[in-house]
């Protein structure tokens, strides 16, 4: 009774040497050499002990030759689209300055820190900012207006230093 491990110690050289010879590549060769191996096993049923050496060339050729189909109906993609973010030493500054930012919104009044998170982030108009906050238009321009000359404030004493 044939069982794998006798039949890849037996042959697994020769069909390696002949992947190789038809590929030219050592690690195309032993992916042809494994799959020739697994096809085999997987219909020993079939298998003639007096032409297995042959049995297993046969299916590592066509393996090798599958493959080749297969990888020339296969178009390597270009990079067409260059890399316009910002790289990671800008996107940790960034992510410093957001920090900063947030802990220094933290500081000022709720009611000013509402006005100016609705105004940034979220765009809202001041007229739609008074009427979330209840306050006056003049009121809510103010707020916004308080929060971003702290925050320059802080910007211009902190690249001064």
């Amino acid at each position: 009774m044939l069982n794998f491990q006798d039949l890849y110690d037996t042959y697994a050289d020769e069909v390696y040497r002949f992947a190789y010879w038809l590929a030219g590549d050592t690690a195309e060769a032993e992916d042809v050499t494994s799959e020739t191996f697994v096809r085999a096993w997987v219909r020993r049923s079939v298998i003639r002990t007096e032409t297995l050496k042959a049995y297993l060339f046969t299916i590592a050729r066509n393996t090798y030759l599958q493959r080749r189909r297969k990888a020339s109906r296969q178009v390597e993609l270009e990079d067409v689209h260059e890399a316009t973010g910002p790289g990671p030493d800008r996107l940790a500054e960034a992510r410093l300055e957001l920090i900063e930012v947030r802990r220094l919104l933290q500081t000022v009044p709720e009611i000013d820190r509402a006005a100016f998170v609705l105004r940034v982030q979220h765009e809202l108009p001041y007229d739609e900012i008074a009427r979330v906050l209840q306050v006056s238009l003049a009121a809510a321009k103010v707020k916004v207006h308080r929060v971003r000359k702290k925050l320059l404030t802080h910007r211009a004493e902190s690249e001064d230093q």
